[in-house]
Order: structure tokens, then sequence, then C-alpha cells
């Protein structure tokens, strides 16, 4: 059994989609943001950046994973799915996996905070990550020219980047022209797994099945 401390948030529904798509039983620990969950000695314990998703595999005495790329790997890796075993086709999806983790995220994480959430708008920070989020996405949309997914199979590379890339409007980035990309966010939002994984733990919260503090088991 897997657990997963999650918010809705685009790194956290990478995992609960990932762990929607291989079908694996998992048990969702809401961590309540805001009210500082992530802060605490036994969140800390397991994750020292206090960041979510968090997972511990109970199966595998108890084995905590952090880092959502990480964690994308070690699931894909137990369960044989959404990571080639090639050496250069695995190679290709961990490059496009990176590229999310040091481009996309931060980046356009930046643009939210700049243009979203930072009391004072400073037009050149919110220019530069803004910018540099459609310069990001546009080579995603380079790469998805003429493939129906990042590395031509559905993977863990398209897992880490779409909860990423479907927020652009959040961040104030325009994808007008990415003809590509604008496809793909919408063949991945049709996927039933990915649909399921994007409401976890909000869809737990609106159900009113479960509140920080608590959990709740998905089969």
């Amino acid at each position: 059994m897997i657990e997963l401390y999650s918010s809705p948030t685009p790194n956290g529904y990478k995992v609960s989609i990932m762990l929607e798509e291989i079908g694996m039983d998992y048990v969702v620990h809401p961590v309540d943001l805001r009210g500082g969950d992530q802060r605490t000695p036994e969140f800390l314990a397991m994750n020292p950046n206090g960041r979510i998703p968090v997972i511990v595999d109970r199966g595998n005495e108890d084995f905590v994973v952090f880092e959502s790329g990480a964690i994308l790997m070690y699931l894909a890796e137990k369960s044989g799915k959404l990571l080639p075993r090639g050496e250069k086709a695995r190679s290709r999806v961990i490059q496009w996996l990176m590229f999310q983790m040091g481009g996309i995220g931060p980046m356009m994480g930046q643009a939210n905070v700049f243009f979203r959430y930072f009391p004072e708008k400073i037009p050149a920070a919110i220019d530069r990550y803004q910018h540099e989020g459609r310069r990001l996405l546009g080579v995603l949309d380079g790469q998805l020219a003429g493939r129906g997914y990042i590395c031509d199979e559905y993977s863990i590379a398209d897992i880490a980047a779409w909860p990423w890339a479907v927020t652009h409007e959040w961040s104030g980035i325009d994808v007008s022209g990415l003809d590509n990309l604008q496809a793909w966010l919408q063949r991945m939002a049709r996927r039933p797994a990915v649909a399921r994984g994007r409401n976890i733990p909000e869809r737990i919260s609106r159900r009113d099945t479960a509140k920080a503090g608590q959990s709740i088991i998905v089969t």
C-alpha cells in the first residue's frame, strides 16, 4: 500500500495521476499547506525540505520518497509501467522528466508568484518568468510535432509536464500558436486516469469525505 501526502497543486497532481494510471491502491493524506502541515515535525521527518508530494511505501519497509520526479520514477520502476526499459528510450523519458523538473515547473512557479501572489507588481520579474515559461512550452510544442506524447509512447514525462502546462493561463502565459502543445493538453485531459488524478485531493474535500489530517483509501 502506498500512502500519499499531497495537496491540490501541479506537483501533487503528478503523483495522484501516476497512481491512477498504474492502478495501484493508495491512501491519501491531504496536506493543508496554508495551515502549515508541511512544517510539522512529523512531515519534516519524511521530507526535510517541507514540500509535497511525499509517498510512503508500506509494502517496502515504510520506504519514504519525496520530490515529485523521484516519486514518478520510483512508482514506474515498482510497477514496471510508463518508463521504458530500453537504455535509449528510458534516457529520453528521463531527459524530458528533468526538463520539466528543472525548467517548466520552476519557471511557471515563479511566474505564478510574481503574477498572482507577490504583493508588489514587478513588471521586469513578471515578464522574465512569463517569457521563459512561454519559451519552454514552445520547446515542448516542438517536441510534440508529429507525436501523440512527448516521447512517442505515453510515459512519466507526460505525467510530469501536463499538470504544469495545463495551468498556463494562471501563470499569464499565452500559448496561442503552440498547436501541438494545445492538442496534447486536450489529449491528456481526455485520459480517465488523468481526470481522476487531478481531482485528488480536491475531490476528497469537495465530497467532504476527508479533511486535512484525515485520510481516505483510493482503490
